[in-house]
């Protein structure tokens, strides 16, 4: 492997270290940015293309389905070929590709500068979360280099819709895809004196077929669980033919991978019960954050009647808040074990959905988000670093990929499911209404501008309790959903510790002379 020497590998980090952990965190932090910083460009940039409501959705879903599908090949691919080659090519093609996109002069363009543009992003996530790996080898500055990344990646998905609304108080919409250039530029030019190259030299060639599985599995899943989102589970048939297709996919590349000397994801990491329980936490909290960040946004603008701009700075507290908690996690293990930290934290967000269960205003929403942000920080932080430090430096990538899968399936699923559910009961509520709304708050206030103003008012009365009382559902499915992952997370500590002083005390007896 192209590293130092074991002893040389585990000496404390130096000045190269750190200024290579701040180049490969602010490279993620603009990736965050980018993501959500598109959500509030999207009306005048399609206005200027003249893009039709289809041609909307995949501009802005391009990319998510992109990073999603090629994560895990990505991932691998950087643990063969290098993790600092595999960086520096994905971060090249970005920054042409957010020229691209920036001046894009139809849709179809965009669509595809924004597909691209998830491919390359794939190449980013799992290199930047390995070589942060690799630089660092204490366990203890490892959980701090893992906070700080994961610090940068909140703070800027929360801050990614007010830069997008002060760039696009200035300049045209294409401004918001060329604020990744000079990041993109900067690890270019500084990433060749502080990032090592790391790469397995035993590790077998990539399979071909298990690449194409892996994106056949993914990318309908995705897909379906976001046509359900938009279609309000009044979809048809489709979206669950794509997620069943999806899931069949899945059952086959699974399958290859445990065969394969040499697969593409090392799914033999699951037979740990601590690693599963962190990945199954992943996965739901991305479920809870994703379905009360779909609800709590809407209530903002919806409800509460607050423009798209101030929405994103009221709700930056949940990004902040995700932020808080991943720098404070370093700190919480010097007291209490990891496995304590993160269902601690589990439960904390748990009495932070409390508020969005029983209350309605806008101090009781945003301060329920806040605290159930801030819970999830030990898990983001410290449940990362025990997935990508339960293997060898050579497999990290494969680690990183499997644990960002886990987060971008939890997010899509997420959006599905509680979206879902708040529609249901939004629908319930208004079961007497006819016409668009009684279907989504969007029609009712679209259908209230066509009334008398009495009528009008009336109306928007009752969607609004309705969206409220979906908003506290959401809330209520949300705790139970991280009471259960605390749950999980403690016992999964308490069976691998039982485990541990079994599989040691077997030892010390078999060490042990017989007794005749």
């Amino acid at each position: 492997m192209e590293h130092e020497e074991q002893d040389a590998a585990e000496a404390p980090a130096g000045t190269r270290e750190w200024l290579a952990l701040a180049v490969l965190a602010l490279s993620s932090l603009l990736l965050a940015v980018d993501i959500t910083a598109l959500l509030l460009a999207l009306p005048r940039l399609s206005a200027d293309l003249g893009a039709s409501g289809t041609e909307q959705l995949w501009i802005s879903d391009a990319y998510g389905f992109m990073v999603a599908g090629f994560v895990i090949t990505m991932g691998t691919l950087g643990d063969r070929l290098g993790r600092r080659r595999l960086l520096f090519a994905g971060a090249a093609a970005f920054a042409v590709l957010s020229v691209v996109a920036a001046y894009a002069p139809d849709p179809q363009t965009l669509i595809a500068a924004r597909a691209l543009l998830g491919v390359a992003g794939a190449t980013l996530v799992p290199s930047t979360l390995a070589l942060i790996t690799n630089i660092f080898r204490d366990e203890r500055e490892r959980g701090k280099a893992i906070a700080i990344w994961a610090t940068c990646q909140f703070a800027g998905g929360a801050c990614g819709p007010v830069l997008a609304g002060l760039l696009l108080q200035r300049f045209w919409w294409g401004s918001v895809f060329l604020a990744a250039v000079p990041v993109m530029a900067l690890l270019l030019a500084a990433g060749p004196f502080v990032l090592p190259e790391f790469r397995d030299r035993t590790a077998g060639r990539v399979d071909p077929l298990s690449v194409g599985l892996s994106l056949a599995a993914v990318l309908p899943v995705v897909y379906g669980m976001k046509q359900l989102t938009l279609a309000d589970g009044r979809g048809g048939l489709a979206p669950v033919a794509a997620i069943a297709a999806g899931a069949a996919l899945g059952a086959v590349f699974v399958r290859r991978q445990l065969r394969l000397d040499h697969p593409l994801l090392d799914l033999r990491l699951l037979r740990s019960r601590p690693f599963s329980a962190v990945l199954v936490s992943l996965v739901f909290a991305g479920v809870a954050m994703a379905g009360t960040g779909l609800m709590v946004t809407q209530y903002l603008q919806g409800v509460l009647g607050h423009s798209p701009l101030a929405s994103a700075v009221l709700f930056a507290p949940m990004g902040l808040g995700v932020a808080a908690g991943t720098m404070a996690a370093p700190a919480l293990v010097k007291r209490v074990r990891p496995a304590t930290a993160i269902a601690s934290g589990l439960a904390v967000s748990a009495a932070g959905c409390l508020p969005l269960a029983v209350s309605d205003g806008l101090p009781a929403v945003i301060a329920g988000v806040t605290v159930l942000a801030l819970g999830t920080g030990p898990l983001f932080a410290l449940g990362t670093g025990m997935v990508v430090g339960s293997v060898p430096p050579e497999r990290a990538g494969s680690a990183a990929a499997m644990s960002e899968t886990s987060n971008y399936l939890g997010g899509s699923l997420g959006l599905a499911v509680l979206g879902v559910i708040g529609t249901s009961v939004y629908q319930a509520r208004m079961d007497g209404v006819a016409g668009p709304a009684a279907r989504t708050l969007a029609g009712a206030v679209a259908g209230s501008g066509h009334l008398p103003p009495a009528r009008a008012e009336e109306l928007l009365r009752a969607a609004h309790a309705a969206f409220t009382a979906g908003l506290h559902v959401t809330g209520v499915v949300a705790a139970a959903i991280f009471a259960g992952l605390a749950l999980l997370v403690a016992a999964s500590a308490r069976g691998g510790a039982t485990r541990a002083a079994g599989g040691a005390a077997a030892e010390e007896a078999d060490a042990r002379p017989a007794v005749v």
